[in-house]
Formats: C-alpha cells, structure tokens, sequence
C-alpha cells in the first residue's frame, strides 16, 4: 500500500464520482427510450431529431458505463492495497496523473507506449 499519496481523499473522490454516474445512468434511461414512429403526432424532421437526440444519449450511456467499471476496479484496487501502482509496470503512478483521474489505471509511460503501438 502506498503511503506517499492520501488513498481516503482518492477513495472519497472514486465513490462521489460512481454516484453521479449511477444516478446519471438511471436519468439517461429516459432519454434512451425507443423513439415514436407516429407520422401524424412527430413531423419527419422532428423524429430524426428524436432519433438524433436518442443515439447521443445511447453513446453518452455506453460511456459512462466504461467510466463506472473503472472507478469500481479503482475502488477494488483500494480495498486490495494496490491502488495508485501501474497496472502494466507495476511502477507507482504519478499523484498529479491520479488528482487527474482518480480511476487511472497505467503510468503515464505505459499509456505512452499504448498510444503507440
């Protein structure tokens, strides 16, 4: 376990952020929801809006999805004495780079190294 860097300020910051993204996810549900085809309610021009405004929040979801898988993997490196160690390298990750994002999982060498292959 890392004593160089404050894990409770970084666990306090994980499970805010899983918050707001749990409860951003049940919001966006609505916004998701199938659009209506009825011609004679929704104008041509208005339905691709709809479906428009449907795939943003569909993309939106998928992403904050990813995001809610990091900060729980975060959140189990904590509980596991791991947090804050490159995944890759096993080297420690940068406070700076964890102030940044607290869910990051690789040094910023080995991100660097895989952007580039």
């Amino acid at each position: 376990m890392r004593g160089d860097i404050d894990i409770p300020y970084f666990e306090k910051r994980l499970k805010k952020r899983l918050e707001e993204i749990t409860t951003g996810l049940e919001e966006s549900k609505k916004g998701a929801a199938p659009v209506e085809l009825d011609q004679a309610r929704v104008g041509r021009v208005s339905r691709m809006d709809a479906m428009q405004q449907q795939a943003m929040a569909q993309a939106a979801a998928r992403l904050a999805g990813m995001e809610k898988i990091r900060i729980q993997k975060a959140l189990d490196r904590v509980r596991s004495g791991d947090y804050g160690y490159c995944m890759n390298c096993d080297e420690k990750i940068a406070e700076k780079r964890l102030q940044f994002d607290p869910s990051i999982l690789f040094c910023i060498d080995c991100a660097r190294a895989a952007e580039q292959a």
